[in-house]
């Protein structure tokens, strides 16, 4: 009875082991299928979104010589050019390029104050500078002024008024001014004036 019990347990463990195997063998070849599955579906994707971008972007090329202006982006712009705010602009430039870095990149040259910045890019943020020669303004036509600071003399003066000061009392008047209208009159300390301008208070 013994021996017939123990014999039923020990086949009773074995087929046990072998369902463990078989189950375990099935769970493996599941994972590997979906796995696989997964793969198939990410790589549909990225086809469909490679065939977008394609069809929506037509391969540009750049000379060596040419000037391109090249896209900023709204954090790495900061870092980069200095160039911050809503109002930003969102190229800068026009560098020239100096050689082809590569299939797709290209090397720039940049001014002196920009010696910091890496000069190698992808093709992706540059944009072909087209100059318009009839907004080019000739040097010669150019008159340039060394001290452009608009100089404006009082025209008359239109009210006057005292201040109080602590313990004392300063005389202000209201100017008139020769190039602005009576809003643009502004409030002047009456000592000042009269050095400056002594004929206008004749």
């Amino acid at each position: 009875m013994k021996l017939c019990m123990e014999g039923g347990v020990k086949l009773l463990y074995v087929g046990l082991r072998q369902e463990r195997k078989i189950i375990g063998a099935d769970l493996v070849d599941d994972a590997t299928e979906n796995i696989r599955l997964i793969r198939d579906r990410l790589k549909a994707v990225q086809d469909r979104q490679k065939k977008y971008y394609d069809d929506k972007h037509i391969p540009v090329e750049f000379d060596v010589g040419e000037f391109v202006f090249l896209k900023v982006s709204p954090m790495k712009g900061v870092k980069r050019f200095g160039k911050s705010g809503k109002l930003s602009p969102r190229y800068v430039g026009p560098f020239e390029i100096s050689e082809r870095v590569g299939s797709v990149a290209y090397r720039l040259i940049f001014p002196s104050h920009m010696s910091g910045v890496h000069n190698v890019f992808h093709i992706s943020p540059l944009r072909k500078y087209i100059a318009d020669e009839a907004q080019k303004i000739s040097i010669e036509s150019i008159d340039i002024q060394l001290n452009p600071t608009l100089i404006d003399e009082p025209e008359k003066i239109i009210d006057y008024d005292v201040k109080q000061l602590r313990s004392r009392e300063i005389p202000y008047v209201k100017v008139l001014w020769k190039h602005g209208s009576e809003k643009d009159a502004t409030w002047e300390k009456e000592s000042e004036m009269r050095e400056s301008y002594p004929l206008l208070f004749d």
